[in-house]
């Protein structure tokens, strides 16, 4: 699979680059890409805490004014790294104090960017990965890729943002039916459900991102914030209400989920 530099090459451009994290930037636009393709880009500690951040980072720079959010690879991202799960490490402490925080940071910073971020899905968009693809503002999924959050049928609530932000896509019953039951929505069902904007042949899924950003990246900065803050109200009324509840949930069920792994 042709890579995110290649396409988003400029001489122009900045690169910065983390062990499991590139960003790419030209043109106003940049391109971050989760770069694990050996664990389907799994979102590990590591990564985590580099998503988590990435936000306030972009946001700052004034060179910047559209994100495309990618995975390495033949996937978008396979979700949490199990290797990292706490099922009975005897890690539930660090979770609770560390990780579960981390999440909630994470989809809160992802509400307030103020920037457009496509998510550019290349492949399988699973539990966290899903939950990525509904934080951002316009989405382009390749014909073979499908979204999945499967933490009820690991015995997790799910409790990392996707029980917030998939009604806001989707009626609530089939938001219900998707988080209980875990199935795969296909790319041709995730277009007719609202859950994607754009459905392109996987090699054609960076081209149309990036031609999108870029005519984001031309429009007025203020009035293109200042919607996406209205637009977004709603989802931070959501996740003020629910997010606390929401990740306590879910750290409580990682005790039981070990239990039942033990």
């Amino acid at each position: 699979m042709t890579s995110q530099a290649e396409h988003a090459d400029s001489k122009d451009g900045h690169q910065s680059e983390s062990s499991s994290l590139r960003i790419q930037t030209a043109e106003g636009v940049a391109v971050v890409t989760l770069d694990r393709p050996g664990r389907l880009n799994a979102i590990d500690d590591e990564l985590h805490s580099r998503l988590v951040g990435l936000w306030e980072q972009l946001a700052v720079r004034l060179d910047v004014r559209a994100v495309v959010l990618t995975g390495a690879g033949r996937a978008f991202t396979a979700g949490g790294d199990k290797s990292a799960m706490p099922f009975g490490d005897g890690d539930a402490q660090r979770l609770r104090r560390v990780n579960m925080r981390e999440v909630a940071s994470l989809v809160e910073n992802m509400v307030n960017f103020p920037l457009p971020v496509i998510a550019a899905v290349n492949g399988p968009a699973v539990g966290l990965g899903a939950t990525l693809v509904s934080l951002c503002d316009l989405a382009v999924m390749a014909e073979g890729a499908f979204l999945s959050d499967p933490h009820v049928s690991l015995g997790i609530a799910a409790g990392d943002g996707g029980a917030i932000t998939w009604p806001f896509s989707v009626s609530l019953m089939r938001a219900k039916e998707f988080l209980f039951l875990g199935d795969r929505v296909g790319a041709a069902d995730a277009l007719a459900l609202g859950m994607v904007n754009r459905v392109v042949p996987q090699a054609d899924v960076l081209p149309v991102s990036m031609d999108l950003a870029r005519r984001l990246a031309a429009q007025p900065l203020q009035a293109l914030q200042q919607t996406k803050k209205i637009l977004n109200q709603h989802l931070r009324q959501a996740t003020a209400a629910m997010l606390d509840f929401a990740v306590l949930a879910e750290t409580e069920s990682f005790g039981l989920a070990s239990r039942e792994h033990s």
